[in-house]
């Protein structure tokens, strides 16, 4: 009968591994000891063909530095080739949160790619002895060096995603601009009457806030591609060839495509978080403005009968289980969720990177799954937004005339026209009797029907 186990050893002693697997007695012990989020690394590919990125460019560089031999070192990149296209992701199997500063990640990896080397040079899985996870995959490394540079590889690719979703939703903000772009109504402040201004200029600053946001985000991705592999434990480069630092970040990047920088003081970098601090906090700004549009959506969209009435949303499914025909902004509102979520995000990350103690974070575990988060709800939210939403709001013009002939803050705009005393007469009568403005400064005979067209044409108003 074949066996189904295989007997594996560490420093605690020996373990009994699933003869058939791929990962070792490291990822065994950490599957067992961390039983935390339910989510394995498995469900961020991105990371997963990181690390297998920073394995090949790593056995790469030792071959280079003449520490593989080229047996060795062909089966290793073979083996992150197959990662990289796709395959034994389902091996990665400990809980992205753990403790140890993302090492059994790190072993996970190693571990992985040991036994696909090991069969690729005709030995059973396991047969470390031959290929083993530390001395050779793991050769001139160390988690703390490998795990963020994996991070930051596999973020790249996340902020590209969100970056492209939020111009996704720009476009249909400023697509929207453009159709409005004719449509008067009333402009508030404290949600007060104010002065005139298009439709279409509420909607383009909607477009200018993301378009804003996205820079800021290009700026912040930036940082991110600043790397510490080499650095080894805590950035003296123990253990690894001089000017290794230099060799493996090239190749990564040859690996990767991504323009990465080895940090010019590889010890600041290995313990400082200020680059996944930064990322973070744009993130925040960007849920925060996000959020913030969608509340003004919610409440122009308001009533339709008794609230703002200046647009409709795109019905998209029954509003209550008792109200027939109620119809609710849900689209909005799971945006203004996910925003929340975001905001959240932003303190955890804020505390673990805080919490760092001397010469590395711990904590970079908690860090990574927030922020994978926050740019994957920000993703969606973006594109369900823009596709279920925005693309399909509707204006009423004839309502928004009305409330501008209404409304008591046109008058600012008569100020040039009749001057501040009659404008401040209009404005207090108006007050009084509950008429319009135009209705009043036809009746004393202060500006024609003619005069008052052609001050409150739209490009009168907006100065074009």
């Amino acid at each position: 009968m074949k066996k189904t186990t295989r007997t594996e050893h560490d420093l605690l002693g020996y373990k009994e591994v699933p003869a058939e697997a791929y990962y070792g007695i490291h990822s065994l012990r950490a599957v067992e000891n961390f039983p935390i989020s339910g989510t394995k690394i498995r469900a961020y590919p991105e990371l997963v063909n990181a690390l297998a990125s920073v394995k090949k460019a790593s056995a790469l560089a030792n071959h280079q530095f003449g520490l593989l031999d080229d047996k060795r070192k062909d089966a290793i990149v073979r083996a992150c080739d197959d990662i990289l296209a796709g395959e034994l992701h389902d091996c990665f199997v400990v809980d992205i949160i753990q403790g140890g500063a993302g090492t059994s990640t790190n072993m996970n990896a190693n571990e992985v790619i040991a036994n696909r080397a090991l069969e690729y040079l005709g030995h059973p899985r396991g047969a470390y002895h031959e290929l083993h996870p530390v001395e050779h995959v793991n050769m001139s490394q160390s988690t703390n060096d490998v795990y963020p540079t994996a991070i930051k590889i596999a973020l790249q690719s996340k902020i590209n995603l969100l970056i492209d979703a939020m111009g996704i939703l720009q476009e249909s903000f400023e697509k929207k601009a453009e159709e409005f772009s004719d449509i008067l109504k009333m402009g508030r402040t404290q949600l007060q009457d104010a002065v005139p201004m298009t439709l279409g200029q509420e909607f383009g600053a909607f477009g200018i806030m993301l378009s804003e946001d996205r820079d800021r985000l290009r700026e912040a991705s930036l940082l991110i591609r600043e790397i510490n592999l080499g650095a080894t434990a805590i950035g003296t480069g123990i253990n690894a060839p001089k000017g290794y630092a230099n060799v493996v970040s090239g190749i990564l990047s040859e690996v990767t495509q991504i323009p990465l920088v080895i940090a010019s003081n590889l010890v600041e970098a290995t313990q400082d978080a200020g680059a996944f601090v930064q990322l973070s906090g744009v993130l925040k700004r960007v849920a925060v403005k996000l959020s913030k549009t969608c509340n003004d959506l919610r409440l122009l969209s308001s009533g339709p009968r008794v609230g703002f009435n200046e647009i409709n949303l795109p019905p998209v499914q029954a509003g209550s289980s008792i109200m027939p025909g109620k119809v609710n902004p849900v689209i909005p509102e799971v945006v203004n969720q996910i925003a929340f979520e975001v905001i959240g995000n932003d303190v955890t990350v804020s505390f673990a990177a805080e919490a760092g103690q001397l010469q590395l974070n711990a904590f970079e575990p908690i860090i990574v799954r927030n922020l994978f988060n926050s740019l994957r709800f920000l993703r969606h939210g973006c594109t369900t937004l823009a596709e279920r939403c925005v693309v399909g709001i509707t204006a009423n013009r004839d309502d928004l005339r009305e409330m501008i002939d209404k409304s008591i803050g046109i008058v600012t705009a008569l100020n040039p026209h009749i001057g501040y005393e009659n404008a401040s007469a209009v404005a207090a009568e108006a007050h009084q009797t509950g008429k319009g403005v135009v209705e009043i400064v036809l009746k004393k005979g202060l500006l024609s029907t003619e005069e008052l067209d052609e001050i409150l044409r739209p490009e009168s108003l907006i100065g074009e």
